[in-house]
């Protein structure tokens, strides 16, 4: 076998499992989480020797990690009561629809991305995924105990359509990158099934984003160098794979309507119920 995909397997196995301890250790540590994230901000003079440049790359790095740091501090406060205008500040109910708008146009940015692209059929799935995220605050909570953690209850369907949605937008848009993001992907979308809490995609997700957000835009060199799949990309499997998302999608979206419609949303969303886990 060639070293090269010895090189690349072994790389995106190691990172696949570096990020799941993450979120792991997000969740388990909440105040150490929140210090983290803030900190993470001083490591732009790494960003502009990592070559990142022009405004959209950075306002990319940014609209991930400072939502970050916010969920962080939603949770220090959630699940420590903590006193105090700044900090009851995290607890409003408003809170929730922020984060849920952060969801929508981060989909609906890539969305915009795929048009652009001519991925038509994949930038309907993402239209038809904003369309379909549960409405915060009813789906959307902060544990008030245990580890404090960011609920939104998606189904498992929504999860897995989002993860092979996100993953056609970036082997179009960037297949230089594309096995690193199977990693990050992969860990959000088997983290919730390795806990058997669905609900936790959404935090995993965010984690294991912002930490990827990070490692590219302080060491992109070394992501290409360990994980480079530019050679992967094919037009006709791009074209393929956004049919197949929108064909999936489409019957989910059916039956998301049908819950709402008929008042089974509020059980059939919430399959699992948060636990200590």
């Amino acid at each position: 076998m060639d070293t090269s995909v010895i090189k690349c397997a072994v790389s995106m196995l190691v990172y696949f499992t570096v990020l799941i301890l993450i979120v792991e250790f997000m969740r388990t540590k909440h105040r150490a989480a929140s210090v983290i994230w803030v900190l993470s901000l001083l490591t732009f003079p790494l960003w502009i020797m990592g070559g990142v440049e022009g405004w959209f790359r950075w306002a990319k790095i940014l609209s991930v990690i400072l939502p970050t740091i916010i969920v962080g501090f939603c949770r220090v406060s959630n699940v420590e009561d903590r006193k105090g205008k700044t900090w009851e500040f995290f607890r409003k109910p408003w809170i929730l629809w922020f984060v849920y708008c952060i969801l929508f146009l981060n989909i609906f940015e890539a969305t915009m991305k795929d048009v652009d692209l001519g991925n038509y059929a994949n930038a309907a799935c993402g239209f038809l995924l904003c369309v379909t995220i549960p409405f915060a605050p009813k789906f959307w909570e902060y544990e008030k105990s245990g580890k404090g953690d960011l609920i939104v209850y998606t189904s498992f369907a929504w999860n897995f359509l989002y993860t092979t949605w996100n993953l056609c937008f970036v082997y179009g848009e960037s297949p230089n990158y594309f096995a690193s993001s199977v990693c990050i992907l992969l860990a959000a979308e088997l983290y919730p099934l390795f806990k058997r809490r669905h609900e936790l995609y959404i935090t995993a997700r965010v984690y294991t984003l912002a930490t990827h957000m990070i490692v590219r835009s302080c060491f992109g060199g070394v992501i290409l160098k360990l994980m480079d799949s530019t050679s992967w990309f094919s037009p006709n499997v791009l074209s393929t794979w956004g049919v197949i998302n929108l064909v999936l999608i489409i019957p989910f979206v059916f039956w998301h309507m049908w819950q709402l419609h008929t008042g089974k949303a509020d059980e059939s969303f919430r399959r699992t119920k948060p636990s200590t886990t």
